[in-house]
């Protein structure tokens, strides 16, 4: 494992571009501040922080996207316990994942397990059960998840009234539908919808602990 010495980059470090992209956001934006194991994080990831990834991890606790619609995973914060050490332990092999949604969608860095696209960006649907893949890295990712183009991606999948609804969800759970969205009956306006833990939805969904 590399050193903290090693990954952390003083010459040319990417935060500030992160820190521009979230400044002039066209949707609302919460950067949480980096916990105390950002150190721990940066290593387990193991990039450095040249890169937007490393800035993530390492300069932020998570980012809270588009009233909360999308979540993306740092070093951990009060508001988003979850950090992309811990929540990969156990659940990813040959990815890492790095971001979830309120709807139960995962995106997912490819390792070599969901494709010949080695470091592309790959998101799992909850209308389709696949994983797909999004023909981008991880900072054309971030600087998209903060454009108008988030909402023309989730056009489908949004009803009336969702942001109070996603307000009251919180990080840590997304919702569940049935009939399920993946199903010819299932829609997000039609089919029934409850909050469900996201450890507990990733498991049924994804076949992993």
């Amino acid at each position: 494992m590399p050193s903290i010495t090693d990954l952390i980059n003083t010459d040319d470090p990417a935060f500030p571009q992160l820190k521009q992209w979230i400044d002039e956001a066209a949707v609302a934006v919460e950067c949480y501040a980096s916990s105390a194991d950002r150190d721990r994080v940066l290593q387990a990831v193991g990039v450095t922080t040249a890169s937007t990834l490393g800035a993530v991890a390492h300069e932020t606790g998570g980012l809270s996207i588009d009233d909360g619609w999308l979540r993306v995973l740092g070093s951990g914060a009060p508001q988003l316990p979850r950090n992309l050490a811990d929540w990969n332990a156990g659940r990813s092999n040959g990815f890492l994942l790095v971001a979830d949604d309120a709807i139960g969608g995962y995106f997912a860095i490819n390792g070599g397990a969901l494709g010949e696209d080695t470091g592309a960006m790959y998101y799992w649907a909850p209308d389709c059960l696949e994983w797909e893949s999004l023909d981008i890295g991880y900072s054309a990712f971030v600087e998209w998840a903060m454009s108008g183009r988030l909402a023309e991606f989730y056009a489908t999948f949004r009803w009336d009234g969702w942001q109070a609804d996603v307000k009251q969800l919180g990080t840590e759970r997304c919702f569940d539908f049935y009939p399920p969205l993946c199903t010819q009956e299932g829609s997000v306006t039609t089919s029934s919808r409850k909050a469900v833990a996201l450890a507990e939805h990733y498991a049924l969904n994804l076949g992993k602990p």
